[in-house]
């Protein structure tokens, strides 16, 4: 699918920033919808059907956290990239956005430059993982085509940076991945992330399926073994 075929919903409370974004992916193609609340959001995610979301955290009615823990509670939005645009940097915040499903974060005072190259990011990293082949490893199976991955032939369903993380790790079994090289090639050289991302996203992996198939290495990394 080219930019122009992408769709993308930005949830912000602040017109000028909705209309920053707004202009600056639409002159790279993408096609564009806004929301000024929560609520809006949810209704606009539900009928626009985007392929990438991009949620103020502190907005009216709802806030990012909750629209984004009420759409990924819905199977139809379990394949949609949610990005968390905030001016909170703690890492509690960011903690709490990746548990109930954020993708990534945008910082305020937001960065056109920045916006559009984490999106076009973003959307090279699910084209390459899309056109990579099916992985069978012991009762489980990774379909990069639809975004699935089964267990024992139950279907368990991921986010995208989770099943991106499953599936770069099990392209390689019994490998053992350093931390800084997950991180480049999951979340990309150009995104800052707490060091708890990586175990956030693991965690809730084993949580889904229901068994540890990704292994800790102290002190190295993470490897996919059965």
């Amino acid at each position: 699918m080219s930019a122009t075929e992408k769709r993308v919903l930005i949830a912000d409370d602040e017109p000028d920033i909705l209309e920053i974004i707004k202009y600056n992916l639409q002159i790279n193609g993408y096609i564009v919808e806004i929301a000024k609340d929560g609520d809006e959001a949810i209704k606009k995610a539900k009928e626009y059907k985007p392929d990438l979301i991009i949620l103020d955290i502190m907005m009216p009615k709802k806030n990012g956290i909750e629209v984004c823990k009420i759409l990924r509670s819905q199977p139809e939005f379990n394949d949609t990239v949610i990005i968390f645009l905030t001016a909170l940097n703690d890492e509690l915040s960011h903690v709490k956005g990746l548990e109930f499903g954020a993708d990534d974060f945008i910082s305020k005072p937001v960065s056109p430059n920045i916006i559009i190259s984490k999106v076009n990011a973003i959307f090279r990293r699910l084209n390459k993982s899309e056109e990579s082949k099916l992985i069978e490893q012991g009762d489980i199976i990774i379909d990069p085509e639809q975004f699935m991955v089964y267990y024992k032939n139950n279907p368990i369903n991921l986010a995208k940076k989770e099943f991106e993380l499953l599936h770069f790790l099990a392209t390689k079994p019994g490998r053992v991945f350093l931390r800084n090289e997950i991180l480049s090639q999951i979340w990309g050289s150009e995104v800052i992330v707490g060091d708890r991302t990586i175990d956030v996203h693991i965690r809730k992996i084993r949580q889904k399926i229901g068994i540890e198939c990704i292994k800790t290495v102290k002190g190295v990394g993470y490897k996919f073994d059965l």
